[in-house]
């Protein structure tokens, strides 16, 4: 069956899978305030949270307008994580999807700026 985006490979995906549905449950307080933030000041996009594509987890993503949202800790600013997530949003991007992140902090002190970031993201893609 398509779902008209890419999953992770049959060998890995229901470890994959599990890893999601366990980050879903165990979120951080910076990605339960821009999920509630998401589906509240968000008219009329359908976010998911912790959606597989290929052999990687993203925070939140919506479909239809290929935009991936990453909330960052303070470990992303490592240089070793800082080359991976780089490859990450290269794999993604070559995808067709559109990454945008936001620190910890970002989120924590000016949800209503990360929001309007968002949203203009959104409707650039509908142009």
């Amino acid at each position: 069956m398509s779902h008209g985006y890419e999953t992770a490979s049959p060998d890995i995906y229901e470890l994959l899978k599990q890893h999601a549905l366990d980050n879903r449950h165990k979120m951080t307080e910076s990605e339960k305030t821009l999920w509630d933030a998401l589906r509240h000041e968000i008219q009329g996009y359908k976010f998911r949270r912790q959606h597989i594509i290929g052999d990687y987890i993203v925070d939140f993503i919506c479909l239809p307008a290929k935009i991936i949202i990453e909330v960052d800790g303070g470990y992303h600013l490592r240089k070793s994580q800082m080359l991976d997530d780089n490859i990450r949003t290269d794999y993604l991007e070559k995808k067709g999807y559109y990454v945008m992140r936001f620190s910890n902090d970002d989120v924590n002190t000016d949800i209503r700026g990360v929001i309007q970031k968002i949203k203009e993201e959104l409707f650039k893609q509908e142009e």
